[in-house]
């Protein structure tokens, strides 16, 4: 442990320059098309000039097309720091891809522009990815300057696209490049909880639903005359909902235990008051424990939609918006021990494995044959107004990832 306090205390003195590619990269909104953004390439571009200020040298592009953006692309960054050992990498796999802010008025800054509260930062991203992005690019930056080799080659992956599928983010790797090794490490710092003691290894299999109900639209005072799709909407989203009772097997790995399904996002209708919608569309989020498929729900869906046609004489159309299922990366998996130790050895906490129902970039990696895992200390302020990091979860985190990379049995 004793040299490897020196690349401790080294990241502990770092909040400054920490903060710094916080501000930089809080300042560049770097949002999908489906948010009204134009992609991540100038916020990767900023990234990587300063990267190569801190001392970086080898760097990678994997850029997916993609038209809808002004550039034509997508941009995946990998950072290579040559390793002892090149048999198996430690990947940090962040994402530079925010939301939109929301609402403005519930902010109480500038969400583009990073500010500063005692240990707190605020701004949009800072937490959701940034955290883990900064923490990760300080941890080897450790190695660089102090001119200390790591025992394996370590690799820096910053993903486009997580945010709204990751098709152009590590799903266009896994099917174009072969990057991984199917015995590297693989860490995402893209979730956690506020005392930094739990490791994601699993996650609910996903599927979001797009329910759209044809009927006939009439004049509100004649509804004999037409076919109210709204009303057939509204009683078809609470049956969905009540399937919650049908999938109702619990796993106490996961919060909460059971399967969600949850009518979410409706799209407008009729803009007046005085007439019956002749159609309706509504969304489904479906968490699904993974003792179910996809499969099994779609069907008791269908039964549903079908019995919704029956009752009101509309007709239900069922799109997959999305849709994934992957296995669990093993609790004894190496990935999940070495990070272990390297938390206890460092902070001396005792951490446990969970499963969540949010999806990250680790779920494409498990079903691609990866083992990968989801740890942070974070207080969840992801896609919030006032989203926030404090400066001491990002240090201690920095530490944490560096001892990976040091080597968790020479500590």
């Amino acid at each position: 442990m004793s040299n490897f306090l020196t690349v401790k205390d080294f990241i502990a003195q770092q909040k400054d320059k920490m903060i710094e590619l916080e501000r930089l990269l809080c300042s560049i909104p770097a949002m999908a098309p489906e948010s009204d953004g134009d992609g991540e390439l100038k916020k990767c571009e900023a990234l990587e000039a300063y990267l190569k200020k801190l001392g970086f040298t080898q760097f990678e592009r994997f850029d997916a097309p993609d038209t809808r953006v002004s550039s034509g692309i997508r941009p995946n960054l990998v950072v290579t720091i040559p390793g002892k050992d090149d048999s198996k990498r430690v990947w940090i796999m962040a994402h530079t891809d925010v939301v939109p802010p929301g609402e403005l008025a519930k902010w109480e800054s500038d969400p583009w522009v990073l500010k500063q509260d005692g240990d707190k930062i605020i701004g949009r991203g800072v937490e959701d990815n940034q955290q883990g992005l900064t923490g990760a690019v300080f941890a080897a930056y450790a190695f660089l300057a102090l001119k200390i080799q790591p025992a394996h080659t370590v690799k820096l992956l910053f993903v486009a696209d997580e945010e709204v599928g990751s098709r152009y983010g590590v799903i266009y790797l896994l099917n174009n490049h072969q990057l991984f090794k199917p015995q590297d490490i693989i860490v995402v710092p893209d979730g956690g909880d506020p005392s930094g003691e739990t490791i994601e290894v699993a996650e609910k299999n996903l599927l979001w639903l797009k329910v759209v109900v044809h009927g006939v639209q009439t004049h509100a005072s004649r509804p004999d005359l037409g076919k109210n799709a709204h009303i057939a909407a509204a009683d078809l989203a609470l049956r969905l909902n009540a399937l919650e009772k049908v999938f109702s097997k619990q796993d106490n790995l996961f919060e909460p235990p059971y399967s969600t399904l949850q009518p979410t996002k409706k799209e407008a209708n009729i803009p007046n008051i005085n007439t019956i919608p002749g159609d309706d569309v509504f969304y489904m989020d479906c968490r699904i424990l993974p003792c179910y498929t996809v499969a099994e729900v779609m069907e008791k869906i269908k039964v549903e939609a079908s019995a919704i046609e029956a009752k009101y004489g509309v007709q239900v159309e069922l799109i997959i918006d999305d849709s994934a299922e992957s296995p669990a990366t093993p609790v004894d998996a190496e990935v999940v021990t070495m990070l272990s130790k390297a938390i206890e050895k460092i902070h001396g906490k005792k951490t446990q494995t969970i499963g969540i129902g949010g999806g990250t970039v680790a779920a494409p990696l498990r079903q691609a044959g990866f083992n990968a895992v989801v740890w942070s200390t974070l207080d969840d302020m992801a896609h919030q107004p006032n989203e926030y990091c404090i400066m001491k979860n990002l240090i201690d985190d920095a530490q944490v990832l560096a001892a990976l990379m040091y080597g968790v049995d020479a500590l």
